[in-house]
């Protein structure tokens, strides 16, 4: 399991990577190419898309029938890439392109010597190999005892202010580690993985959302308890964007309960039910 933690720490590494050259790049490339100064988050996005296209026909135009980047003498670029520095630039930056696209691309091959991913994860539209990699690499079903050892390992459990788990202060819980002194010490930390977060409610969460709920049943469950919230009274106060965070976590919690069942059966692991449902009689449908 290491060996493919690695891997996928490895290929998102190269992605981050990749896209904080790109931003300095199209960063340089904006007042060349008469960009606006003031943008909506949404019209940015696009129009940082729309320069590193631009770049990347000019790349191709340039270097049309070469193998290798022209000599710096006597460089000849166009409209776009005008200097010899640019072109390195964007040379770099696709050949980081190149590399990441690799790295994922890889991981569905090493991914099938896992049962979940044969057995579940690849049934699942919305997630792909990166993800499953994430999920697979991240996550030691055989310590998850519970499906809510699963939520609290993702920051997805409740706190006791009846709040979603964060970083804030109030959040922190005591643990134990061994000092430089060789001693029992302990300190106040996060209690799960913040890695694993960012990727299922930023990455898997925006996934399901895209799909169409008559083949990801999690965009249903999405859709529903986004409805159910805006219907009920003690969430008048909540802005649409709180609801909507709201409604990603629970889809997300939705799904690793699922993830729990299918992965400790496969493993021949012990299930347990969820606490709603052995103590509270709550039926949540499984998608």
């Amino acid at each position: 399991m290491s060996d493919i933690k690695i891997m996928v720490r490895g290929a998102y590494d190269i992605q981050k990577l990749r896209i904080m050259m790109g931003n300095r790049i199209v960063a340089n490339f904006k007042a060349k190419l008469g960009q606006k100064p003031s943008m909506s988050e949404e019209e940015l996005e696009e129009a940082e898309k729309t320069i590193l296209l631009t770049l990347r026909t000019s790349y191709k135009k340039i270097t049309d029938g070469v193998t290798t980047l022209p000599r710096q003498v006597g460089f000849k670029g166009d409209e776009v890439i005008s200097s010899y520095t640019e072109l390195v630039l964007v040379d770099q930056y696709l050949g980081l392109e190149q590399q990441e696209d690799k790295q994922f691309s890889r991981l569905k091959n090493v991914l099938k010597d896992f049962p979940i991913y044969n057995e579940f994860l690849s049934g699942i539209y919305g997630v792909g190999p990166a993800m499953a990699g994430v999920i697979v690499s991240e996550i030691n079903i055989h310590a998850a005892e519970y499906p809510s050892s699963l939520w609290k390992y993702a920051g997805l459990d409740v706190v006791g202010d009846g709040k979603g788990r964060s970083r804030k202060k109030e959040h922190l819980e005591e643990s134990e580690y061994t000092n430089k002194d060789g001693e029992l010490a302990t300190k106040m930390g996060i209690t799960f993985n913040p890695f694993l977060k960012t990727k299922l409610v930023g990455v898997l969460g925006s996934s399901f959302i895209k799909q169409s709920a008559t083949k990801c049943p999690y965009r249903k469950i999405y859709d529903d308890y986004k409805n159910r919230l805006a219907n009920m009274p003690a969430h008048d106060d909540k802005s649409k964007g709180h609801r909507h965070n709201m409604a990603v976590r629970y889809m997300v919690k939705r799904f690793l309960a699922d993830l729990y069942v299918a992965w400790r059966k496969l493993e021949g692991l012990p299930v347990a039910e969820e606490y709603s449902v052995a103590k509270l009689g709550i039926i949540h449908l499984a998608a």
